[in-house]
């Protein structure tokens, strides 16, 4: 059983100590707003218990209700929120009825009273901490309640001490608890009805969440980020773009951001990145070349030449060529496998080549690196672009 469970069953336990309190002391001093009171604590007790299963069902998760039934809590919430405007209703009809019954017993209704609104008020505090540390929107509105409870409690108390003193202060104190449990019914509801029409949460959590996925390195943009509450759970979802173009690398940049997302901010359930890499603005081909630069060497590690043709994604025509000294070519080792890293670090796309790297270390690099590798029979430059439909300016 957890946290917010616990406080439901206390709320169960303690309404209806207070119920059999209130009754016992309505019965002995036949106050009808007593009574009354006595009766509003049962249906306290019937949300208590409503609470209770509000929150054991809320968590369970079903092939057709993948994500929970968390909005449970927020239907309950504006259940509770409809009580509170009852509560308001009842506490005009109690005090304006008091007045017509002659108060029996006093002592024993005052000591019940104040033994009610002390419990009422402890449990309410405790019921609110909770609600806070777990974020549960039925506890926190059922604390709302219960507050109004401890008026209500007074103004039930002041009614009787008035009429025992001869001086009647119902109607007064009425119109003021009534206003201000309006208020509170209001806010409850909104609260509830907001979450059960999807609207976004609250934008501290969203900057909060915005912080993170920014800071997160090799993310270049946040292009879209959304949440909404479902319960006391909150569902985030964020477009981003990563520096990357290796499709493993950019994967465990978002499971990074939604473990970072799930630890430092409460109560999130699910989170959902969309990442898509760096839109290139131009493809790199690199072609191997002989000493006099003019024609595709045969062996690419061996190359002491690399001829770079740039082209925008929708031309066919080079709108720049370089030629590059490759600075492993007289290298003893590994020299095809430093020409494959020196050529990943000046981003080339496509590696136009003589012969096949299977099973040797340069495709392993380019593999690594999404490098594509294109075989050629042509001896220039010119003819193997042109086989490929491209053109040198």
């Amino acid at each position: 059983m957890n946290k917010g469970e616990k406080v439901a069953l206390v709320a169960i336990i303690v309404n209806l100590f207070l119920f059999i309190i209130k009754y016992f002391a309505a019965e002995t001093s036949g106050s009808i707003a007593l009574k009354a009171e006595a009766f509003h604590t049962m249906a306290d007790l019937m949300a208590s218990l409503s609470i209770l299963g509000g929150l054991k069902i809320a968590k369970r998760k079903s092939k057709l209700f993948p994500h929970g039934l968390y909005k449970i809590e927020n239907l309950m919430a504006v259940i509770v929120s409809l009580a509170v405007f009852y509560a308001g209703y009842e506490i005009i009809v109690d005090t304006m009825s008091a007045n017509t019954v002659v108060i029996k017993n006093s002592a024993i209704a005052i000591i019940c009273l104040v033994v009610s609104i002390i419990t009422t008020f402890i449990f309410a505090r405790y019921e609110w901490q909770i609600g806070k540390e777990i974020n549960s929107p039925i506890l926190l509105a059922d604390a709302k309640h219960v507050h109004i409870d401890v008026f209500s409690n007074v103004v039930v108390l002041i009614a009787i001490i008035s009429s025992y003193i001869g001086y009647d202060f119902d109607k007064i104190a009425a119109i003021v608890i009534v206003c201000f449990i309006t208020k509170t019914g209001m806010a409850i509801l909104k609260d509830g009805i907001k979450v059960l029409l999807d609207a976004s949460i609250d934008h501290e959590t969203l900057r909060e969440v915005e912080k993170i996925i920014i800071n997160t390195a090799k993310v270049s943009e946040l292009k879209n980020l959304s949440g909404r509450n479902s319960g006391r759970f909150k569902f985030i979802e964020a477009i981003i773009v990563v520096a990357t173009y290796d499709l493993d690398e950019a994967h465990c940049i978002a499971d990074k951001i939604e473990h970072d997302i799930k630890n430092k901010v409460r109560n999130i359930d699910e989170v959902l990145i969309h990442y898509e890499p760096i839109c290139k603005t131009e493809i790199v081909y690199a072609l191997p070349l002989t000493g006099s630069k003019e024609k595709i060497h045969e062996h690419f590690g061996e190359a002491p030449y690399f001829m770079l043709a740039r082209f925008k994604p929708e031309s066919k025509v080079a709108f720049k060529v370089d030629i590059l000294e490759n600075p492993y070519d007289n290298t003893e080792k590994s020299k095809g496998i430093l020409t494959a890293e020196f050529l990943a670090k000046e981003k080339v796309d496509k590696v136009v080549s003589r012969h096949t790297f299977n099973n040797k270390g340069p495709m392993y690099v380019f593999s690594n690196a999404k490098i594509e590798i294109i075989l050629t029979q042509r001896d220039l430059p010119k003819e193997a672009l042109k086989d490929l439909g491209l053109k040198l300016n």
